[in-house]
């Protein structure tokens, strides 16, 4: 072949190459793109970690990242929810040369609910990054300040508080026993230190015209003779829970099948001031009074000494003896159990019971200080509040005093302090505050407990508070409007306040006990005129009883019925 035919050939060749690379280049590695992080977060213009509480119903959130974002991935890059997983309606801004975005709801939040405003991993940025992690806000709406009910005078809103709470004890007392339902929600189950509570707001019931005399007087013949008939004992004392209908014994635990003696003193304690109240000449009432003598004085109070021991015991079943071993030593609920073991007419404990086995020789003193508030008596700061209140529904603690301790000085302290504590709230619970105060043995949200300052789990409970009237009566007031006007929406219900609730897990209950609701209205009707008190401490027997424990009283309380 010619040269020039094999140099033609050759430059086809080259100029073949060189256009295919200028056509079709080699392929380069592609570009990825790269994730990007969460610089910032602002709520309301500020920020203070991840968790915000009492925020305005239209917040604004302001999340900054380390790129620019792809406006197309906001709606689903970010979520925007209520406790309840229900998607809230929002808007989402891109803000700071595309690298923020502002997002707020289009319409008003809910007062005083949870919601979570998160930035997700769907979020991109504009060369398709990805979020590296999830970034997430809580939120807590503010308390709706308005009030939710017609604002009425202090004793009229103290005579619905009596009202409505009372009605818990009317309605639920159990058809066969009258006794008292444990909790709304029991059934059969009757309790014997609530039915004690529920006695005694019988009288106050009467005098505040909620019931007449003669309906008053027939539900407690009603109770009265199912005790004496009916309820099973063990040496005269009361198990903790009675099934209502045939008054057998319903355990409390396995070993807690028996008597117990506590729950026999805060029954015995109604019972004695209803016989002093219903005092009439008439036959009725006069039987009345005869079979609650029976019942008061088949206590074997002495009994409970376990082998004449200078202490009392607390239970005692037939099938366990004293296995549970649980002795009543002070400080806590339990003082009118030696205050009416020593005052019984048949069973009678002697003095060195009472100084060696409540007060323990003295050990049960305290003398510290709590918000500059000195407690005599008992654990530091002072315990929950059913201390002070249990055992004072009727036993007078004004101007009651022995070597121990001034009873009205300490239950006063004793409410303050944990008022106090409530407002310094050193565990930063929400809503805690000198309107919203209150920790004693409640529900709470995963079961039961006996709230105190050492023991706070964020539940505050109504009874707390109100039932501690007669020793703090202006921040009890100041509780008592807070619960009704602000908090009734969602607090208040047919027999008066429900059990316990909690802003900082915006949890309310809706149970109601027995234990929580008498005390209500029992030390309400103690601060307005005493009633309680002076029936209960007119007993013949109590005064004995007191003054063999060294006791001395002053008590010159109450109001005029209004």
């Amino acid at each position: 072949m010619p040269f020039r035919n094999l140099l033609f050939i050759g430059l086809l060749v080259w100029l073949g190459v060189s256009c295919k690379s200028k056509q079709d280049p080699e392929p380069t590695n592609p570009v990825i793109p790269s994730s990007f992080g969460f610089n910032s977060l602002k709520v309301n213009d500020s920020y203070s970690g991840y968790d915000y509480v009492n925020v305005n119903v239209r917040p604004k959130i302001r999340f900054a990242f380390s790129s620019t974002l792809n406006s197309n991935s906001l709606q689903n890059g970010i979520s925007f929810n209520s406790k309840d997983g229900k998607a809230v309606p929002f808007t989402a801004v891109l803000e700071g040369g595309d690298s923020a975005v502002l997002v707020t709801p289009t319409s008003n939040l809910d007062y005083l609910q949870a919601y979570t405003v998160s930035a997700t991993k769907a979020l991109k940025s504009k060369n398709n990054g990805t979020l590296l992690s999830e970034v997430k806000v809580n939120l807590t709406t503010a308390l709706d300040s308005a009030n939710k009910f017609p604002v009425i005078s202090n004793d009229e809103l103290l005579t619905l508080l009596q009202k409505q709470t009372f009605k818990y004890f009317w309605d639920f007392g159990h058809p066969v026993s009258g006794l008292a339902r444990e909790r709304n929600s029991s059934g059969d189950i009757v309790t014997t230190g609530g039915s004690g509570f529920g006695i005694m707001t019988i009288p106050i019931a009467i005098d505040r015209k909620f019931i007449t005399r003669a309906q008053g007087l027939q539900r407690i013949q009603l109770i009265t003779g199912f005790l004496k008939d009916k309820a099973q004992k063990f040496h005269g004392a009361f198990p903790h829970w009675l099934n209502g209908a045939t008054g057998a014994v319903q355990p409390f635990s396995e070993k807690d099948n028996g008597a117990d003696l506590v729950e026999t003193a805060y029954l015995i304690q109604g019972l004695l001031t209803a016989r002093q109240y219903f005092n009439a000449g008439d036959a009725a009432e006069t039987a009345l009074r005869s079979d609650i003598t029976k019942i008061w004085e088949a206590v074997e109070w002495d009994w409970f000494r376990k082998n004449n021991e200078d202490v009392l015991y607390w239970h005692w079943s037939p099938n366990f003896n004293w296995d549970m071993n649980h002795q009543i030593r002070g400080w806590n609920e339990c003082l009118i159990t030696y205050v009416l073991a020593a005052s019984s007419p048949t069973h009678s404990i002697p003095k060195s019971v009472y100084d060696n086995g409540w007060a323990g020789n003295a050990s049960f003193k305290n003398g510290k200080a709590y918000y500059g508030l000195t407690l005599p008596l008992g654990e530091p700061y002072g315990g929950p509040l059913f201390f002070s209140q249990y055992s004072f529904l009727g036993l007078n603690p004004t101007g009651l005093s022995d070597s121990y301790a001034n009873y009205f000085t300490q239950n006063k302290n004793h409410s303050l302090i944990n008022y106090n504590y409530c407002i310094a709230n050193p565990q930063s619970f929400n809503g805690y505050s000198d309107q919203c105060w209150g920790l004693t043995a409640s529900d709470i949200p995963s079961g039961y407990n006996a709230n105190s300052p050492t023991n706070d789990k964020g539940v505050i409970t109504p009874t707390a508070a109100l039932s501690a009237f007669p020793y703090t009566p202006t921040e009890s007031m100041r509780a008592l409007k807070f619960f009704y006007y602000k908090l009734g929406d969602k607090l208040w219900g047919e027999y008066g306040f429900h059990d316990a609730f909690s802003l900082n897990e915006l949890w309310f209950a809706d149970s109601y006990l027995a234990i929580d609701q008498g005390p209500i209205v029992i030390m309400v009707e103690n601060y307005r005129t005493g009633s309680p008190w002076k029936l209960f401490m007119s007993n013949l027997e109590v005064k004995a009883g007191l003054k063999k424990l060294g006791f001395t009283s002053t008590a010159t309380t109450g109001r005029a019925l209004n």
